[in-house]
């Protein structure tokens, strides 16, 4: 018997061995992804089990292969409990292995994600924004990293340019040579700073992109309606009159219009619409009216008419502005309330109106 658990023993270790091994890439495979499965059957991991769960899982996931880490990213994104460490492991990852943690997991820190977003690019941050609860703290960052990314002057573009004629025969490159290439090279500077400008006025109308995608669904969830008119604004390049103008038609036909124009995503367009049109949620034939309304869109028609829109505001004359939206909004001489009566002090009694002959 004894004999039995010495060859028993003996066994296991060299099976534990073969980990170290470089060429047992697949072992280790089945290994993490048994770890991560056993990890996941704790409802209420105690802190004793996610210590060992993060000292287990770092050198099994790095020497692992990509599609075994994807397998455990993507596992572990459904779970209620990660270890910091492992959370920030996984999110450091290339995008193709930590998207999917990144956008679905709700056990991740905000303060990991917040140096995921300092540390990362911005494919990383595009994938913490497209998160369904964004903090104010994470949408702060995610706004600081696209305001420094876009302010960082453009890298100096390599090019490859045709073959051109051998050099002489004393080694220095010829005057028609080096003047081809800096006039390319200037030409592709200008590209690139034409494109790191703002949209121009009578410029064609851009998709939306993934920050604003998710600064719209947050605000309109939260029904912050002053805050999504300024997203809404920053989106079209547009003035904060103009979105007000659109977010104020109750019927929301504006704002999806609008919202086609930027080729916002189907899958989220009647989420959002119904988030600040309650009244859409009635029944209209198979559906809702939110989606008897998307389905009525036509992109290149929403396009023209927004295009429309905004030429209109921009040849618009300069006025002050004051929100509409806003809940101390300064009293409006147009409306009918704030009229008093010519030639009758504020405060005189009002005499009491008669019918008939006296």
């Amino acid at each position: 018997m004894a004999s039995c658990f010495l060859h028993l023993g003996f066994v296991v270790t060299n099976r534990f061995r073969e980990l170290e091994r470089p060429q047992t890439g697949r072992l280790k495979d089945v290994v993490l992804m048994a770890t991560v499965t056993g990890f996941e059957s704790l409802r209420i991991p105690r802190k004793s089990d996610l210590k060992q769960f993060a000292e287990l899982f770092e050198p099994l996931f790095l020497g692992s292969s990509n599609e075994a880490r994807r397998q455990a990213a993507a596992a572990l994104s459904q779970c209620a409990h990660v270890p910091e460490s492992v959370a920030l492991l996984i999110g450091s990852m290339p995008i193709s292995i930590a998207a999917i943690f990144l956008t679905r997991s709700k056990a991740i820190p905000d303060r990991t994600l917040m140096s995921i977003i300092r540390q990362q690019g911005p494919a990383h941050a595009n994938a913490i924004a497209h998160r369904e609860d964004l903090s104010p703290s994470l949408v702060d960052a995610l706004v600081e990293h696209r305001q420094l990314t876009a302010a960082a002057p453009p890298a100096d573009i390599s090019v490859t340019a045709a073959p051109s004629p051998p050099a002489p025969a004393d080694g220095r490159p010829s005057s028609e040579r080096v003047a081809r290439e800096n006039k390319l090279r200037e030409e592709i500077r200008a590209l690139a700073r034409a494109g790191a400008q703002p949209l121009r006025q009578g410029a064609s109308l851009q998709p939306i992109d993934d920050l604003h995608q998710a600064l719209l669904m947050r605000f309109a969830r939260n029904g912050e309606a002053i805050l999504f008119a300024t997203a809404l604004a920053d989106a079209l390049a547009a003035s904060g009159a103009l979105a007000e103008r659109i977010l104020l038609d109750v019927s929301g036909q504006q704002l999806a219009v609008t919202l086609a124009a930027l080729d916002f995503p189907a899958a989220d367009l009647a989420v959002l619409l119904l988030a600040l049109y309650p009244h859409l949620s009635d029944r209209s034939g198979t559906g809702n009216r939110a989606e008897a309304l998307i389905r009525s869109l036509d992109r290149k028609t929403s396009v023209e008419r927004v295009e429309a829109w905004l030429r209109a505001d921009g040849d618009a004359r300069p006025i002050r502005h004051e929100t509409h939206l806003a809940e101390n909004r300064a009293p409006d001489s147009r409306r009918q309330e704030a009229r008093a009566a010519p030639g009758i002090p504020a405060g005189a009694a009002q005499p009491k109106r008669t019918t008939g002959r006296k």
